[in-house]
């Protein structure tokens, strides 16, 4: 493209909201943590290159081929559970943390086997905000 020579129309989404199509045979629950993976949305799991692109909006249960439906993912700052073997302390508050599963988050990278699911915001009992997305 070209510089502009005139003005134009101002298109702006909030973006805090993204649509992904999914891996085929994949269901991706409500509230779980979801990521791509070779372009296509599963769930959050213990892999290398993924990424994260929020938490599902609702169930989807994809029967059909890769792509055939698509899941709602939301940006922010969520609670998962605290992988207890690999625990977030509150002294990690503003570090990144690593996906186990579609609902739990670790403390590192687990040598090397962890993709990274966001920023530790604040750390309790029973688990952990993130902010994903």
């Amino acid at each position: 493209m070209t510089a502009m020579s005139q003005a134009r129309p101002i298109v702006e989404i909030e973006g805090k909201f993204t649509s992904a199509p999914m891996k085929g045979a994949t269901t991706i629950l409500q509230g779980a943590l979801v990521v791509t993976e070779n372009s296509l949305a599963v769930p959050g799991k213990s892999a290398v290159g993924l990424t994260v692109l929020g938490i599902a909006e609702e169930t989807v249960v994809n029967s059909g081929t890769d792509g055939a439906k698509r899941v709602n993912a939301r940006r922010g700052t969520f609670k998962f559970f605290n992988l207890a073997a690999d625990a977030i302390v509150a002294g990690d508050v503003g570090k990144d943390c690593y996906l186990v599963d579609d609902q739990t988050v670790a403390k590192t990278n687990g040598t090397n086997t962890r993709s990274m699911a966001g920023k530790i915001i604040n750390v309790e009992s029973d688990g952990v905000f993130v902010k994903v997305g």
